[in-house]
């Protein structure tokens, strides 16, 4: 195994007695206070499961480029379908990508917030029905030990262990499966560019001996290579919030693969409901006193609301769809 730049946390202890699930909880608020990333083994995902998905990912960009095109996402006022390769923005910056967006399928809402437009279908292929049902079964698992995650950070945080249980409501997920195509530039090229994610938690799998994600810690770049049965996990914008920024969300970003190389991930972001406001947790005093306070950025602001961050992020990240479906709030989050 390679030095590795992040703590490795077995989440398999939170059944091995009290004992190891409490030192459990005390490496889980440590790791997030200090880095707001971490590697995670002993989820207990089946390695069958992770290879299925493995192999519709792949033979999901090996479609036709009609069959692709047919489900982009400017069809979508959802934001959701395929992104051909730098149809997608960070920072204003273009994204040397392809992917996939797959969120909650759901009927699409009339009225209500601006946020609400995000509810509705996902686009799928139709030559493909093996991607939906592989992606409903990864979504399931990833669910559950999300939720497992988010009990333990409210007993590391001194709470009650329903504390975000009681606070999320309906969870609005999303799934990308995301392709980084090599390339013959001689400098780093940016794969996605330097951002902090908008929710609450994110478990990303990447495609095993494919680097190029990178964290940043004390204002250096450091590589986060995968490793074998483990999730990269990294806390997003609003549970720094919620803490008052005692956990950290940090800036990650990923390099270009060389070609011919490319690189396959699939980052599972799960956030509270689009409607939902997550309060502020009372922390114990020894650990309040160690919160720094919220990333000020006027530029990119944490909305308490998650419907906000989300509609934010989804605006400046796709912005030929956002003015195709939703011209209205153009320049509203540019």
């Amino acid at each position: 195994m390679p030095d590795l730049n992040l703590p490795i946390l077995d989440l398999s202890r939170l059944d091995a007695g009290e004992a190891e699930a409490a030192a459990f909880c005390a490496d889980l608020r440590t790791a997030t206070h200090d880095v707001g990333f971490f590697y995670l083994t002993g989820t207990g995902i089946p390695a069958e499961l992770e290879q299925r998905l493995h192999r519709a990912a792949r033979d999901f960009f090996a479609l036709p480029e009609a069959d692709k095109l047919a489900i982009e996402n400017v069809h979508s006022p959802h934001f959701r379908g395929y992104t051909r390769v730098g149809g997608e923005r960070t920072q204003g910056e273009v994204d040397w990508r392809e992917q996939i967006d797959i969120g909650p399928e759901r009927d699409p809402v009339t009225g209500g917030p601006a946020f609400t437009r995000l509810i509705g279908p996902n686009l799928w292929p139709k030559t493909q029905p093996e991607l939906r049902e592989v992606v409903d079964e990864w979504h399931a698992a990833l669910s559950g030990i999300s939720r497992r995650l988010l009990r333990a950070w409210a007993l590391a945080l001194g709470a009650e262990e329903s504390y975000f249980d009681d606070h999320f409501g309906e969870p609005s997920t999303l799934i990308k499966i995301v392709r980084y195509p090599g390339t013959h530039e001689l400098l780093p090229q940016q794969g996605v560019g330097a951002h902090r994610d908008s929710g609450v938690l994110t478990l990303l799998w990447v495609e095993p001996g494919r680097g190029g994600l990178q964290v940043e810690r004390d204002g250096e770049w450091v590589d986060a290579p995968p490793v074998d049965g483990a999730f990269v996990v990294n806390i997003g914008e609003l549970l720094e919030y919620a803490t008052g920024g005692y956990l950290k969300a940090t800036n990650h970003r990923v390099i270009s693969p060389t070609a011919p190389d490319d690189r396959l991930s699939i980052p599972f972001f799960f956030n509270p409901a689009l409607d939902a406001r997550l309060p502020l947790i009372e922390l114990p005093p020894e650990l309040a006193a160690q919160a720094r306070g919220v990333t000020q950025d006027p530029s990119n602001p944490i909305h308490s609301l998650y419907g906000e961050n989300a509609l934010k992020s989804r605006l400046r990240a796709h912005p030929d769809v956002a003015a195709i479906h939703h011209p209205d709030l153009v320049g509203e989050n540019a």
